[in-house]
């Protein structure tokens, strides 16, 4: 499963209590009763959460064009633009997990808010140093690490108000409006900003260098990601932090250290989590290092359409996982009886897709292969998200989203390295063995109750599951 990673009663003023989310369990068969887009974009809380996080996803795409784009003007380097993009995530990857403490301790709100808020800073002094032409490389380095620092709390923090906002049988549609903002933004993002910042660059200026011909349209893209953190922020302000139940100490007063290991305690001690969350991990090791590393490397020596063939298979699982997250939000619930059957048939699926991937010879069939683990794929993180959020006990919910990240994160790029360096041996191999293992360690856990019964799983509180 991938979470990119990123989201009634008919109408709810803001003098009106929302409910406690459901906890989910077997004392009762959960159902939801298809697409409730417009009831839950009635409520008035979720619906200034995801309008801040719509701007701010594009946003997102204007600074994620303009960052290396600005690093290969000052340096010509693809080596300089590779390390200062992966120096954002070494603290959004370390300090993840301290988010999603902090997280239950000060509220989602509050966490989103100041991470906001540290982000827009950042973003819009960088602005001004692009457009003053102050900007040097080493500066890039030192902005990397803080905006990747800001990122690691802001993460779980988003995915952990959902369920505070809404009550629990909307969360697939919450999850999938949320989720399928965030793949549009992608979709019209980066030809927006590689737009804006072709139309507004000037030549070269006195103090900006020759070498950088576009450092005004790439200014003003920071500068638009900057005011879309301001729009965000504005909307999360405007969230009812008492009637909505956000702003209440959940997570005691300990040390940060001590809560984030009763959530790993937490994980540990119930063997249904433990062995999802095992298969994550697993699916991130065998799939998303191998797709995404794989696929360029197979259009490259197999299909003759080159870069053409990387673009529509990577468009084609886009697409598809888009089509997904809406069938995610829109199907009737699952019964608990069979949720865990239904994730499992789905991992194998993306197992089979891998797979295949590593034996096709044709675009276009690539392309079907690529389509149908795209819609698999984003059905599951629909389906998986929001059974977490129901289920995980409200004082607990910052820290299991932030596991949940940190067990897709942690080894992706351990999968890419590895991917990278087999992928010269054989790349039909590496498909093959890659997917096939992926399949039968799914087939072998489906034999273990603790993931077919997933679904009738009993939650213990936390402070049980500490002791």
């Amino acid at each position: 499963m991938s979470v990119t990673i990123q989201e009634v009663p008919p109408i709810s003023k803001t003098s009106q209590e929302i409910p406690e989310p459901t906890t989910g369990g077997v004392e009762s068969e959960y159902k939801k009763s298809g697409l409730s887009l417009p009831a839950v974009l009635r409520r008035r809380d979720f619906r200034l959460l995801w309008l801040g996080e719509a701007v701010s996803l594009l946003g997102d795409q204007f600074y994620m064009i303009a960052l290396p784009w600005l690093v290969l003007q000052l340096t010509g380097d693809a080596l300089a633009m590779g390390s200062v993009l992966a120096l954002a995530g070494i603290p959004r990857a370390l300090f993840m997990l301290v988010g999603g403490a902090l997280t239950d301790r000060f509220s989602p709100r509050k966490v989103m808010l100041t991470s906001n808020l540290l982000r827009m800073g950042l973003v819009f002094a960088l602005a001004l140093i692009v457009l003053t032409g102050s900007i040097e490389l080493w500066m890039l380095y030192a902005f990397a690490l803080l905006f990747g620092l800001a990122d690691a709390f802001f993460f779980p923090a988003q995915s952990a108000i959902i369920p505070r906002l809404i009550d629990g049988e909307q969360l697939e549609t919450a999850n999938a409006i949320m989720q399928g903002t965030m793949r549009l933004s992608l979709f019209l993002g980066p030809a927006l900003a590689g737009g804006l910042i072709a139309l507004l660059s000037s030549p070269a200026s006195a103090g900006i260098g020759e070498a950088a011909p576009e450092m005004d349209g790439i200014g003003i893209a920071f500068a638009f990601d900057a005011l879309t953190f301001l729009v965000s922020a504005i909307t999360l302000w405007r969230i009812a932090p008492a009637k909505a139940g956000i702003d209440v100490q959940g997570a005691g007063a300990g040390s940060v250290l001590s809560a984030i290991w009763e959530g790993l305690v937490y994980v540990w001690k119930n063997l249904s989590l433990r062995t999802v969350f095992l298969l994550i991990g697993i699916s991130t090791f065998l799939i998303n290092g191998p797709v995404a590393v794989g696929i360029p490397v197979l259009a490259d020596m197999r299909f003759p359409e080159g870069a053409a063939a990387f673009g529509i298979i990577m468009s084609a699982f886009g697409g598809g996982s888009l089509v997904g997250i809406i069938l995610g939000g829109a199907l009737p619930g699952l019964s608990p009886r069979r949720l865990g059957l239904v994730l499992g048939a789905i991992w194998s699926g993306l197992g089979l897709g891998v797979l295949l991937l590593g034996l096709t010879s044709t675009t276009g069939i690539a392309a079907l292969v690529a389509l149908a683990m795209g819609v698999t794929n984003g059905y599951v993180v629909i389906l998986f998200i929001s059974w977490l959020q129901r289920n995980t006990p409200p004082a607990m919910l910052g820290r299991m989203m932030s596991l949940l990240m940190f067990a897709e994160a942690g080894l992706l790029p351990v999968s890419m390295a590895i991917t990278g360096a087999v992928i010269k041996l054989n790349a039909t191999s590496l498909f093959v063995i890659a997917g096939g293992l992926m399949v039968l360690i799914v087939l072998l856990s489906m034999m273990n109750p603790a993931l077919r019964d997933l679904g009738l799983a009993q939650f213990q509180s936390a402070e049980a599951a500490a002791d």
